[in-house]
């Protein structure tokens, strides 16, 4: 049973700091903003199922953010529309994703808009960034 249990602890732990280990000051002062802004309690696996959701842009077009993203988020893709490629957006891979408070601010005004018709919350602004953290 005590076995099990510092078990358990030890895989909670390794949980949270693989999810955090690629934590930037740029994502920690974001983390900090969104939640006085009114997030609370970010979750990777949130931040995943609305990185994989489907809705209508802002041009009418069904899309979620691995239409120009992709799914293996340690590869580069393209934007569906301009054909840019998109470096990619795992930290653990690219390690100059979200080192920038400015260019992440930008970046999610932009991609909200396009694929999901209108800007993030702050909360799934924070799920997003912990859902990378932990790529």
């Amino acid at each position: 049973m005590k076995k099990t249990c510092l078990s358990t602890i030890a895989l909670a732990a390794a949980l949270f700091t693989a999810s955090t280990a690629w934590a930037t000051p740029a994502t920690d002062e974001l983390l900090t903003r969104y939640t006085a802004e009114g997030a609370s309690s970010f979750d990777a696996a949130r931040g995943g199922k609305n990185w994989e959701k489907k809705v209508k842009g802002e041009d009418g077009e069904t899309m979620s953010c691995q239409t120009c993203h992709g799914e293996d988020l340690g590869k580069s893709s393209k934007h569906h529309k301009t054909g840019k490629v998109i470096e990619p957006m795992a930290p653990s891979i690219n390690k100059e994703r979200l080192t920038e408070v400015k260019k992440i601010e930008k970046w999610f005004k932009r991609n909200c808009k396009d694929t999901w018709a209108r800007e993030c919350t702050p909360q799934e602004k924070g799920d997003f960034l912990k859902f990378l953290l932990a790529r």
